[in-house]
Protein backbone atom coordinates (compact mmCIF):
# COMPACT_ATOMS: atom_id res chain seq x y z
CA UNK A 1 0.00 0.00 0.00
CA UNK A 2 1.25 3.49 -0.81
CA UNK A 3 0.95 6.05 1.97
CA UNK A 4 0.90 9.85 1.92
CA UNK A 5 3.71 9.95 4.46
CA UNK A 6 6.23 7.63 6.06
CA UNK A 7 5.49 9.23 9.42
CA UNK A 8 2.68 11.36 10.78
CA UNK A 9 3.24 12.96 14.20
CA UNK A 10 0.30 14.12 16.29
CA UNK A 11 1.54 16.82 18.64
CA UNK A 12 4.04 19.65 18.24
CA UNK A 13 5.71 19.60 21.65
CA UNK A 14 9.36 18.93 22.38
CA UNK A 15 9.16 15.16 21.84
CA UNK A 16 7.02 15.24 18.71
CA UNK A 17 9.01 18.00 17.04
CA UNK A 18 12.33 16.29 17.77
CA UNK A 19 11.09 12.95 16.37
CA UNK A 20 9.62 14.61 13.27
CA UNK A 21 12.64 16.66 12.31
CA UNK A 22 15.19 13.90 13.00
CA UNK A 23 13.14 11.36 11.04
CA UNK A 24 12.93 13.79 8.12
CA UNK A 25 16.35 15.39 8.32
CA UNK A 26 18.56 12.47 9.39
CA UNK A 27 16.61 9.44 8.21
CA UNK A 28 15.23 10.96 5.02
CA UNK A 29 11.64 10.04 5.81
CA UNK A 30 8.63 11.87 4.41
CA UNK A 31 7.11 13.38 7.53
CA UNK A 32 4.08 15.46 8.52
CA UNK A 33 3.09 16.88 11.89
CA UNK A 34 -0.19 18.29 13.19
CA UNK A 35 -0.54 20.64 16.16
CA UNK A 36 -3.87 22.14 17.23
CA UNK A 37 -2.42 24.85 19.48
CA UNK A 38 1.09 26.33 19.63
CA UNK A 39 4.33 24.67 18.59
CA UNK A 40 6.62 23.93 21.52
CA UNK A 41 4.01 22.23 23.67
CA UNK A 42 3.69 22.42 27.43
CA UNK A 43 7.39 22.93 28.12
CA UNK A 44 7.99 25.90 25.83
CA UNK A 45 4.58 27.58 25.87
CA UNK A 46 3.01 26.87 29.27
CA UNK A 47 5.55 25.01 31.37
CA UNK A 48 9.29 24.80 31.93
CA UNK A 49 10.42 27.85 29.97
CA UNK A 50 7.92 30.51 31.11
CA UNK A 51 8.00 29.08 34.64
CA UNK A 52 11.79 29.34 34.85
CA UNK A 53 11.66 32.92 33.56
CA UNK A 54 9.16 33.68 36.34
CA UNK A 55 11.50 32.01 38.83
CA UNK A 56 14.30 34.31 37.67
CA UNK A 57 12.03 37.36 37.94
CA UNK A 58 10.86 36.46 41.43
CA UNK A 59 14.41 35.90 42.65
CA UNK A 60 15.34 39.54 42.21
CA UNK A 61 13.19 40.53 45.19
CA UNK A 62 15.93 39.12 47.44
CA UNK A 63 18.72 40.89 45.59
CA UNK A 64 18.44 44.35 47.15
CA UNK A 65 18.31 43.27 50.82
CA UNK A 66 21.16 40.88 50.12
CA UNK A 67 23.17 43.65 48.47
CA UNK A 68 22.43 45.98 51.39
CA UNK A 69 23.69 43.34 53.83
CA UNK A 70 26.97 43.36 51.93
CA UNK A 71 27.29 47.12 52.09
CA UNK A 72 25.61 48.36 48.92
CA UNK A 73 23.29 51.37 49.02
CA UNK A 74 20.54 49.66 47.02
CA UNK A 75 16.84 50.27 46.51
CA UNK A 76 14.13 48.59 44.48
CA UNK A 77 10.66 49.63 43.39
CA UNK A 78 7.58 47.52 42.73
CA UNK A 79 7.36 44.71 40.21
CA UNK A 80 5.78 45.65 36.86
CA UNK A 81 3.89 42.49 35.95
CA UNK A 82 2.61 43.77 32.61
CA UNK A 83 6.11 44.77 31.48
CA UNK A 84 7.40 41.33 32.41
CA UNK A 85 4.43 39.57 30.81
CA UNK A 86 4.99 41.39 27.54
CA UNK A 87 8.61 40.29 27.41
CA UNK A 88 7.65 36.77 28.43
CA UNK A 89 5.11 36.42 25.63
CA UNK A 90 7.59 37.88 23.18
CA UNK A 91 10.15 35.25 24.13
CA UNK A 92 7.58 32.46 23.80
CA UNK A 93 6.60 33.76 20.36
CA UNK A 94 10.27 33.71 19.38
CA UNK A 95 10.72 30.14 20.60
CA UNK A 96 7.59 28.97 18.78
CA UNK A 97 9.02 30.50 15.62
CA UNK A 98 12.24 28.56 16.19
CA UNK A 99 10.28 25.31 16.44
CA UNK A 100 8.37 26.04 13.26
CA UNK A 101 11.60 26.92 11.44
CA UNK A 102 13.33 23.74 12.61
CA UNK A 103 10.49 21.67 11.18
CA UNK A 104 10.40 23.58 7.90
CA UNK A 105 14.18 23.36 7.46
CA UNK A 106 14.01 19.62 8.00
CA UNK A 107 11.36 19.23 5.29
CA UNK A 108 8.47 18.39 7.64
CA UNK A 109 4.99 19.30 6.38
CA UNK A 110 2.98 20.93 9.16
CA UNK A 111 -0.77 21.18 9.71
CA UNK A 112 -2.21 23.72 12.14
CA UNK A 113 -5.12 21.47 13.00
CA UNK A 114 -6.34 18.89 15.49
CA UNK A 115 -5.59 15.34 14.44
CA UNK A 116 -6.93 11.99 15.58
CA UNK A 117 -6.69 8.41 14.46
CA UNK A 118 -9.18 7.17 11.88
CA UNK A 119 -7.50 3.77 11.63
CA UNK A 120 -4.12 2.09 12.13
CA UNK A 121 -2.62 4.09 9.24
CA UNK A 122 -5.02 7.00 8.85
CA UNK A 123 -5.24 10.39 10.51
CA UNK A 124 -8.30 12.63 10.37
CA UNK A 125 -7.77 16.39 10.66
CA UNK A 126 -10.19 19.00 12.00
CA UNK A 127 -9.98 20.60 8.54
CA UNK A 128 -11.79 17.57 7.14
CA UNK A 129 -8.73 16.04 5.47
CA UNK A 130 -7.77 12.40 5.86
CA UNK A 131 -4.11 11.49 5.55
CA UNK A 132 -2.41 8.11 5.50
CA UNK A 133 0.96 7.22 6.98
CA UNK A 134 2.99 4.03 7.32
CA UNK A 135 3.73 4.95 10.94
CA UNK A 136 1.88 7.29 13.29
CA UNK A 137 3.48 8.80 16.39
CA UNK A 138 1.29 10.25 19.16
CA UNK A 139 3.00 12.95 21.23
CA UNK A 140 0.07 14.92 22.63
CA UNK A 141 1.46 15.43 26.13
CA UNK A 142 -0.65 16.11 29.20
CA UNK A 143 -2.86 18.75 30.79
CA UNK A 144 -3.62 20.08 34.28
CA UNK A 145 -6.36 18.34 36.25
CA UNK A 146 -8.95 20.46 38.05
CA UNK A 147 -10.67 18.76 41.00
CA UNK A 148 -14.43 18.34 41.00
CA UNK A 149 -15.41 20.85 43.68
CA UNK A 150 -18.17 23.48 43.57
CA UNK A 151 -16.88 26.68 42.01
CA UNK A 152 -13.75 25.13 40.52
CA UNK A 153 -14.45 27.07 37.33
CA UNK A 154 -13.43 30.26 39.15
CA UNK A 155 -9.88 28.97 39.65
CA UNK A 156 -6.94 28.89 37.24
CA UNK A 157 -4.25 26.32 36.45
CA UNK A 158 -0.62 26.56 35.44
CA UNK A 159 -1.85 27.07 31.86
CA UNK A 160 -3.44 30.42 32.68
CA UNK A 161 -1.01 31.86 35.21
CA UNK A 162 1.24 33.27 32.49
CA UNK A 163 -1.67 35.30 31.08
CA UNK A 164 -2.92 37.08 34.21
CA UNK A 165 -3.99 40.68 33.60
CA UNK A 166 -2.60 41.67 37.00
CA UNK A 167 -0.86 40.03 39.91
CA UNK A 168 -3.26 39.11 42.71
CA UNK A 169 -2.68 40.64 46.11
CA UNK A 170 -3.50 37.37 47.88
CA UNK A 171 -3.37 33.96 46.22
CA UNK A 172 -4.18 30.39 47.20
CA UNK A 173 -2.24 27.58 45.52
CA UNK A 174 -3.76 24.15 45.96
CA UNK A 175 -1.51 21.11 45.69
CA UNK A 176 1.70 19.69 47.08
CA UNK A 177 3.70 18.61 44.04
CA UNK A 178 6.60 20.38 42.44
CA UNK A 179 4.39 22.61 40.26
CA UNK A 180 2.46 23.88 43.28
CA UNK A 181 5.61 24.47 45.31
CA UNK A 182 7.44 26.16 42.45
CA UNK A 183 4.61 28.62 41.81
CA UNK A 184 4.25 29.27 45.54
CA UNK A 185 7.86 30.45 45.58
CA UNK A 186 7.41 32.48 42.41
CA UNK A 187 4.30 34.33 43.51
CA UNK A 188 5.71 34.96 46.96
CA UNK A 189 8.89 36.36 45.41
CA UNK A 190 6.84 38.69 43.21
CA UNK A 191 5.23 40.19 46.31
CA UNK A 192 1.97 38.23 46.39
CA UNK A 193 0.59 37.12 49.78
CA UNK A 194 0.89 33.42 48.97
CA UNK A 195 -0.88 30.54 50.69
CA UNK A 196 -0.35 26.85 49.87
CA UNK A 197 -2.88 24.18 50.86
CA UNK A 198 -2.10 20.50 50.54
CA UNK A 199 -4.37 17.62 51.50
CA UNK A 200 -1.47 15.40 52.59
CA UNK A 201 0.84 15.61 55.58
CA UNK A 202 3.88 16.98 53.73
CA UNK A 203 4.45 18.52 50.30
CA UNK A 204 6.72 17.03 47.60
CA UNK A 205 5.58 13.47 48.26
CA UNK A 206 7.95 10.86 46.86
CA UNK A 207 11.10 12.92 47.31
CA UNK A 208 13.70 12.47 50.05
CA UNK A 209 12.16 13.29 53.46
CA UNK A 210 15.10 15.31 54.76
CA UNK A 211 15.20 17.38 51.57
CA UNK A 212 11.44 17.93 51.69
CA UNK A 213 11.61 19.30 55.22
CA UNK A 214 14.44 21.69 54.42
CA UNK A 215 12.55 22.99 51.37
CA UNK A 216 9.39 23.53 53.44
CA UNK A 217 11.38 25.37 56.10
CA UNK A 218 12.96 27.53 53.42
CA UNK A 219 9.64 28.30 51.75
CA UNK A 220 8.03 29.22 55.06
CA UNK A 221 11.05 31.31 56.05
CA UNK A 222 10.66 33.31 52.84
CA UNK A 223 7.00 34.03 53.59
CA UNK A 224 4.92 31.26 51.97
CA UNK A 225 2.08 30.25 54.30
CA UNK A 226 1.79 26.45 54.10
CA UNK A 227 -1.15 24.47 55.48
CA UNK A 228 -1.21 20.67 55.24
CA UNK A 229 -4.10 18.24 55.65
CA UNK A 230 -6.31 20.94 54.18
CA UNK A 231 -8.16 21.08 50.88
CA UNK A 232 -10.74 23.20 49.08
CA UNK A 233 -14.38 22.31 49.70
CA UNK A 234 -15.89 25.09 47.56
CA UNK A 235 -15.14 28.37 45.81
CA UNK A 236 -17.62 31.23 45.48
CA UNK A 237 -17.32 34.43 43.48
CA UNK A 238 -17.49 37.60 45.56
CA UNK A 239 -17.25 40.72 43.40
CA UNK A 240 -13.68 40.77 42.09
CA UNK A 241 -12.48 38.20 44.60
CA UNK A 242 -13.09 34.62 45.69
CA UNK A 243 -14.43 33.12 48.89
CA UNK A 244 -12.87 29.74 49.58
CA UNK A 245 -14.26 27.29 52.10
CA UNK A 246 -11.73 24.76 53.32
CA UNK A 247 -12.39 21.15 54.27
CA UNK A 248 -11.95 22.29 57.88
CA UNK A 249 -15.02 24.51 57.51
CA UNK A 250 -13.06 27.76 57.71
CA UNK A 251 -13.80 30.51 55.16
CA UNK A 252 -11.06 32.58 53.51
CA UNK A 253 -10.91 35.41 50.96
CA UNK A 254 -8.46 35.32 48.06
CA UNK A 255 -8.01 37.27 44.85
CA UNK A 256 -7.04 34.16 42.89
CA UNK A 257 -6.91 30.38 43.31
CA UNK A 258 -4.47 28.18 41.38
CA UNK A 259 -5.09 24.44 41.20
CA UNK A 260 -1.84 22.49 40.82
CA UNK A 261 -3.41 19.15 41.65
CA UNK A 262 -1.88 16.85 39.08
CA UNK A 263 -1.83 16.28 35.36
CA UNK A 264 -3.48 13.78 33.02
CA UNK A 265 -2.45 12.40 29.60
CA UNK A 266 -4.08 14.05 26.57
CA UNK A 267 -5.84 10.98 25.17
CA UNK A 268 -9.44 12.20 24.90
CA UNK A 269 -11.06 12.17 21.47
CA UNK A 270 -7.98 10.82 19.68
CA UNK A 271 -9.76 7.85 18.09
CA UNK A 272 -7.58 5.43 20.05
CA UNK A 273 -10.19 2.77 20.75
CA UNK A 274 -11.20 2.55 17.12
CA UNK A 275 -7.59 2.08 16.08
CA UNK A 276 -6.96 -0.63 18.66
CA UNK A 277 -4.62 1.44 20.85
CA UNK A 278 -4.73 0.28 24.48
CA UNK A 279 -5.35 2.82 27.27
CA UNK A 280 -4.20 2.35 30.89
CA UNK A 281 -6.04 3.08 34.13
CA UNK A 282 -4.79 6.67 34.21
CA UNK A 283 -5.91 7.18 30.60
CA UNK A 284 -2.31 6.92 29.40
CA UNK A 285 -1.34 5.19 26.16
CA UNK A 286 0.19 1.82 26.99
CA UNK A 287 3.44 1.23 25.12
CA UNK A 288 6.28 -1.28 24.97
CA UNK A 289 9.86 -0.42 25.91
CA UNK A 290 10.24 0.65 22.27
CA UNK A 291 7.26 3.05 22.59
CA UNK A 292 5.05 0.87 20.37
CA UNK A 293 1.34 0.62 21.15
CA UNK A 294 -0.93 -2.42 20.82
CA UNK A 295 -1.39 -1.32 17.19
CA UNK A 296 1.97 -2.05 15.49
CA UNK A 297 1.87 1.00 13.20
CA UNK A 298 1.17 3.42 16.08
CA UNK A 299 3.77 4.62 18.59
CA UNK A 300 3.56 7.10 21.47
CA UNK A 301 6.12 9.11 23.44
CA UNK A 302 6.22 11.71 26.19
CA UNK A 303 3.69 12.59 28.87
CA UNK A 304 0.83 10.92 27.00
CA UNK A 305 2.43 7.59 27.99
CA UNK A 306 2.78 8.65 31.65
CA UNK A 307 6.18 7.02 32.08
CA UNK A 308 8.58 9.74 33.23
CA UNK A 309 6.93 13.08 32.55
CA UNK A 310 9.92 15.30 31.85
CA UNK A 311 10.78 17.20 28.67
CA UNK A 312 14.29 15.73 28.21
CA UNK A 313 12.79 12.26 28.58
CA UNK A 314 10.23 12.93 25.83
CA UNK A 315 13.04 14.15 23.58
CA UNK A 316 15.08 11.01 24.28
CA UNK A 317 12.04 8.85 23.57
CA UNK A 318 11.58 10.68 20.27
CA UNK A 319 15.18 10.06 19.29
CA UNK A 320 14.93 6.39 20.30
CA UNK A 321 11.74 6.06 18.24
CA UNK A 322 13.55 7.30 15.13
CA UNK A 323 16.43 4.87 15.76
CA UNK A 324 13.97 2.01 16.18
CA UNK A 325 11.61 2.68 13.27
CA UNK A 326 13.72 4.47 10.67
CA UNK A 327 17.29 3.33 11.34
CA UNK A 328 16.68 -0.36 12.00
CA UNK A 329 18.27 0.01 15.43
CA UNK A 330 15.78 -1.02 18.16
CA UNK A 331 16.51 1.41 21.00
CA UNK A 332 14.71 1.31 24.34
CA UNK A 333 14.94 4.38 26.55
CA UNK A 334 16.65 3.99 29.90
CA UNK A 335 14.29 5.53 32.47
CA UNK A 336 16.53 4.78 35.45
CA UNK A 337 18.60 7.33 37.41
CA UNK A 338 17.26 10.44 35.70
CA UNK A 339 18.49 13.62 37.40
CA UNK A 340 15.92 16.33 37.87
CA UNK A 341 15.56 19.78 39.41
CA UNK A 342 12.64 21.31 41.26
CA UNK A 343 12.76 25.09 41.02
CA UNK A 344 11.38 25.75 44.44
CA UNK A 345 12.90 28.47 46.57
CA UNK A 346 15.21 27.00 47.85
CA UNK A 347 16.04 24.99 44.74
CA UNK A 348 16.21 21.19 44.79
CA UNK A 349 18.28 18.81 42.66
CA UNK A 350 17.97 15.06 42.96
CA UNK A 351 19.08 11.84 41.28
CA UNK A 352 18.60 8.24 42.30
CA UNK A 353 16.92 6.85 45.40
CA UNK A 354 15.68 8.76 48.42
CA UNK A 355 16.97 7.65 51.80
CA UNK A 356 13.61 6.02 52.54
CA UNK A 357 13.42 4.06 49.27
CA UNK A 358 17.06 2.98 49.47
CA UNK A 359 16.70 1.80 53.09
CA UNK A 360 13.68 -0.27 52.11
CA UNK A 361 15.79 -2.01 49.47
CA UNK A 362 19.11 -2.71 51.23
CA UNK A 363 21.41 -1.64 54.10
CA UNK A 364 22.75 1.86 53.44
CA UNK A 365 24.98 4.59 54.79
CA UNK A 366 23.74 8.18 54.79
CA UNK A 367 26.18 11.05 54.40
CA UNK A 368 24.37 14.31 54.99
CA UNK A 369 25.16 17.87 56.03
CA UNK A 370 23.01 20.98 56.26
CA UNK A 371 24.55 24.39 56.85
CA UNK A 372 24.37 28.11 56.11
CA UNK A 373 26.35 28.70 52.91
CA UNK A 374 29.07 31.30 52.73
CA UNK A 375 27.15 33.61 50.38
CA UNK A 376 24.57 34.39 53.10
CA UNK A 377 27.10 35.04 55.86
CA UNK A 378 25.82 38.61 56.34
CA UNK A 379 22.14 37.93 55.55
CA UNK A 380 19.43 37.13 58.09
CA UNK A 381 16.75 34.56 57.34
CA UNK A 382 16.15 30.91 56.54
CA UNK A 383 19.10 30.15 54.28
CA UNK A 384 20.31 26.58 54.59
CA UNK A 385 21.64 24.13 52.06
CA UNK A 386 21.68 20.34 52.09
CA UNK A 387 24.26 18.01 50.58
CA UNK A 388 23.33 14.34 50.87
CA UNK A 389 24.63 11.03 49.53
CA UNK A 390 22.95 7.64 49.92
CA UNK A 391 25.48 4.79 49.73
CA UNK A 392 25.05 1.01 49.52
CA UNK A 393 26.83 -0.69 52.43
CA UNK A 394 27.51 -3.75 50.29
CA UNK A 395 28.69 -2.32 46.97
CA UNK A 396 29.67 1.22 48.11
CA UNK A 397 27.80 2.55 45.04
CA UNK A 398 26.17 5.96 45.45
CA UNK A 399 22.46 5.15 45.14
CA UNK A 400 21.20 8.71 45.39
CA UNK A 401 22.23 12.33 45.73
CA UNK A 402 20.04 15.17 46.99
CA UNK A 403 20.98 18.86 46.98
CA UNK A 404 18.95 21.77 48.33
CA UNK A 405 20.24 25.29 47.76
CA UNK A 406 21.29 27.81 45.14
CA UNK A 407 22.18 26.24 41.76
CA UNK A 408 21.09 22.78 42.92
CA UNK A 409 19.80 22.07 39.41
CA UNK A 410 23.14 22.92 37.84
CA UNK A 411 25.01 20.76 40.36
CA UNK A 412 22.76 17.73 40.03
CA UNK A 413 23.28 17.64 36.26
CA UNK A 414 26.99 17.05 36.86
CA UNK A 415 26.52 14.69 39.80
CA UNK A 416 23.99 12.76 37.71
CA UNK A 417 26.78 11.72 35.35
CA UNK A 418 28.73 10.17 38.19
CA UNK A 419 25.72 8.43 39.73
CA UNK A 420 24.66 7.08 36.34
CA UNK A 421 28.15 5.61 35.90
CA UNK A 422 27.81 3.65 39.14
CA UNK A 423 30.34 5.72 41.06
CA UNK A 424 31.23 4.59 44.58
CA UNK A 425 31.59 6.70 47.70
CA UNK A 426 35.33 6.16 47.51
CA UNK A 427 35.32 7.64 44.00
CA UNK A 428 33.78 10.79 45.48
CA UNK A 429 36.39 10.74 48.27
CA UNK A 430 39.25 10.68 45.76
CA UNK A 431 38.14 13.96 44.20
CA UNK A 432 39.83 17.07 45.57
CA UNK A 433 37.45 19.69 46.94
CA UNK A 434 36.88 23.02 45.21
CA UNK A 435 37.08 25.56 48.02
CA UNK A 436 35.24 27.61 49.09
CA UNK A 437 32.02 26.18 47.60
CA UNK A 438 28.92 24.53 48.98
CA UNK A 439 29.35 21.55 46.65
CA UNK A 440 32.73 20.64 48.14
CA UNK A 441 30.79 18.95 50.94
CA UNK A 442 29.89 16.19 48.47
CA UNK A 443 33.52 15.05 48.43
CA UNK A 444 34.54 15.89 52.02
CA UNK A 445 31.91 13.98 54.03
CA UNK A 446 33.99 11.09 55.42
CA UNK A 447 31.83 9.68 58.21
CA UNK A 448 28.24 8.50 57.70
CA UNK A 449 25.67 10.46 59.67
CA UNK A 450 23.66 7.27 60.11
CA UNK A 451 23.37 3.70 58.84
CA UNK A 452 20.19 1.75 58.25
Amino acid sequence: MEFDYDLFVIGGGSGGVRAARVAAGDAGAKVALAEEDRYGGTCVIRGCVPKKLMVYASGYSDTVPAAAAYGWDAQIGGFDWLAFRGKLHGELDRLEGVYRKLLANSGVTTYDARAKLAGPNTVSLSTGEEITAKTILIATGGRPVVPDVPGAEHAITSNEIFHLDALPRKMLIVGGGYIACEFAGVMNGLGVDTHLWYRGTQVLRGFDEEARQLIVDGMAGRGVKIATELNVASIDKDGGGLIVTGTDGEVHAFDSVLFATGRAPNTDDLGLDGAGVKIGKSREIVVSELSQTATPSVYAIGDVTNRVNLTPVAIREGMAFVETVFKDNPTPVDHELIPTAVFTQPEFGTVGLSEEDAAAREPIEVYSTSFRPMNVSFIDGAHKVLMKLIVSQKTRVVLGCHIVGDAAGEMIQMVGIAVKMGTTKEDFDRVCAVHPTAAEELVTMKTPLRTT
